[in-house]
């Protein structure tokens, strides 16, 4: 008699929660018209010898909705990170005040809006994949241990475990993303 052949759905969630994280994080790092501090973890300084986030070279706060400061602890850094932020691709000019490096974070017009939703539903994407990868993997598990003599009610048991799984967690994908246009649309 076959043993008893277990499926890891606790490995296969916490892959898929992975895959959520990520999304979370890249959504975190779009601009959606409001300051916030995760808009430049992205952004890289040469530092030292070696490229550098910008929460390593300085205290990062949003003191008002449409401004991010940046304190910078190494006067000689100033430079080097107002132009890493100038070259960033963030579209946000910087204003140096002493260590203090201010980003007035300006209006999104309705084009560059329409623009930040269709690159949120690609990241969505992405990350439905992720998952989709991941189911893959257990549906994979479940044959073979359909090969090595699992019982047919255990094996449908599993394939409907993995399924509903995955089916949970594209729909918090689904969710996260329709928050996440609301606030980039959102005036």
């Amino acid at each position: 008699m076959a043993e008893d052949i277990e499926i890891d759905i606790d490995d296969l969630e916490r892959r898929m929660k992975g895959a959520m994280e990520s999304l979370r994080h890249e959504f975190g790092s779009l601009r959606t018209g409001r300051a916030s501090a995760s808009m430049v973890e992205p952004v890289q300084v040469e530092a030292y010898g070696q490229m550098t986030p910008i929460n390593q070279l300085g205290t990062v706060n949003v003191p008002e909705p449409r401004m991010v400061t940046i304190n910078v602890w190494d006067k000689a850094m100033v430079g080097k990170v107002e132009k890493a932020i100038r070259e960033s691709g963030l579209g946000i000019n910087p204003q140096l005040n002493g260590t203090i490096i201010m980003l007035p974070i300006p209006e999104l017009n309705e084009e560059r809006r329409r623009e930040l939703t269709k690159v949120a539903a690609q990241y969505a994407e992405s990350a439905r994949v992720a998952i989709r990868n991941v189911r893959r993997d257990g549906m994979d598990q479940v044959k073979k241990g359909k090969a090595n003599g699992m019982p047919e009610d255990d094996q449908k048991f599993w394939e409907t475990a993995v399924q509903e799984l995955t089916d949970r967690m594209i729909a918090s994908v689904d969710q996260a993303l329709e928050a996440k246009q609301a606030e980039i649309m959102q005036v």
